[in-house]
């Protein structure tokens, strides 16, 4: 078996990037990957500007505190830049331009008024409370890189330097399809033996949040014919082909054999648990990924692999969860084969408790918890001891 690290260089190596660009108003880029480096085409700010409301005041007139000086000029966001009279100050507001020849502004909160008067209690500092020119961006400069994961503040930045439009990453289109004789879809009548697709929905869900177009190819049944001809429906118009359910080795688990007829396997079987019946190859030069049928087994591998190996695709670089050192409130025995991923949650204590059953068939784990403890090989867990934690805020949605 392949560690989970060999396996997942392995898929990340064979990514392909998406072609296809599309032009987006800045507005409406929220989710999506850069695909064009933004310049800024302003400063930004484009002018000094005061940090504070207060007053803008030349240090070198303040002789002694308190001192007292006159108000010559009332400076609000938006206006022109004006000039400060020698030995007066300007009552300035957040955002409006510096005098020119003052340099420093006094907070108000340190000042009092007489009459048309401010008394300066406090001695100011040159460049005390302003914002420089150019301190955010200059001109010219790269304000976003190409591979960037849009999300909110980035589109605020793009606005910022002038980005009207925005290039991003065409949309993966990916064929999602799920294998079992024994599934059934909510809304009908489960007979004896069968039960509900779950992952089908947790799947589609998954994929959607990272902006894909999803294929939905529905279930199909567990025989050899089937699986093939589902791979070469999806092969057709895909990216990303993805299936979960018959990557086992039971007699009813057809997708490796269709796999390697159609195509090519390029590995299988991870040293990971949940997770370990893990397929990925090619069919059409269209990658394919089997996950297990299990629904956490399913889950799981998508955050580690799916996820990373569509986020390469759509050129991001930098695909791997940021995890946290974080105190385990449990005990846990040690598995001598095999990294293992079990599912905890945050309690108010700033440690981590762990759900009562690491069953791989029960969803609810998945629901209960906040993410994943990531545990070495042959790594028993006491109370106490410090666990690497990946988050379900970093293994799901967008980057």
């Amino acid at each position: 078996m392949l560690t989970v690290d060999e396996a997942l260089q392995r898929m990340l190596s064979a990514a392909r990037p998406l072609d296809g660009i599309e032009e987006l108003p800045t507005q409406d880029a929220a989710g999506r990957v850069l695909a064009k480096a933004v310049v800024a085409l302003v400063d930004v700010p484009p002018l000094d500007n005061a940090q504070m409301d207060g007053y803008a005041v030349r240090c070198g007139d303040i002789a002694q505190i308190p001192m007292s000086l006159p108000v010559r000029l009332r400076i609000a966001a938006g206006q022109p830049p004006t000039r400060l009279p020698a030995g007066a100050a300007a009552r300035i507001f957040t955002g409006a331009p510096i005098p020119e020849g003052s340099d420093a502004v006094v907070m108000q909160e340190v000042t009092r008024t007489e009459n048309e008067r401010v008394v300066i209690l406090e001695a100011p500092k040159p460049g005390q409370w302003i914002r420089r020119v150019g301190s955010d961006f200059s001109r010219g400069a790269q304000a976003l890189g190409a591979g960037q994961p849009l999300r909110a503040q980035h589109l605020g930045i793009a606005a910022s330097v002038g980005a009207a439009r925005l290039s991003v990453v065409r949309r993966p289109r990916v064929a999602l399809f799920t294998t079992g004789d024994e599934l059934a879809m909510p809304g009908t009548e489960a007979a004896p033996g069968r039960i509900y697709n779950s992952n089908r929905f947790v799947l589609k869900g998954l994929l959607e949040s990272l902006g894909c177009t999803v294929d939905d190819l529905g279930i199909v049944p567990d025989s050899l014919q089937a699986t093939c001809q589902a791979l070469e429906k999806a092969a057709l118009k895909a990216d990303v082909i993805l299936s979960s359910g018959g990557v086992s080795v039971g007699e009813e688990d057809h997708v490796k054999a269709a796999l390697s007829s159609l195509g090519e396997l390029q590995l299988w079987q991870i040293a990971m648990k949940p997770g370990k019946p893990l397929a990925f190859g090619h069919v059409r030069q269209v990658a394919f990924i089997g996950l297990p049928g299990n629904p956490v087994s399913s889950f799981v591998t998508f955050v580690l692999f799916v996820r990373p190996f569509l986020l390469r695709c759509l050129g991001v670089r930098d695909v791997a969860p940021k995890a946290v050192q974080l105190r385990a409130d449990f005990q846990f025995a040690a598995d001598h084969a095999r990294r293992q991923y079990v599912r905890a949650r945050l309690n108010e204590a700033g440690g981590l408790d762990l759900f009562p059953s690491q069953n791989s068939s029960l969803l609810s784990s998945v629901a209960w918890a906040d993410g994943l403890v990531d545990l070495p090989v042959a790594t028993p867990v006491e109370r106490g001891h410090s666990v690497r934690f990946l988050s379900f805020s970093e293994l799901t949605g967008p980057a």
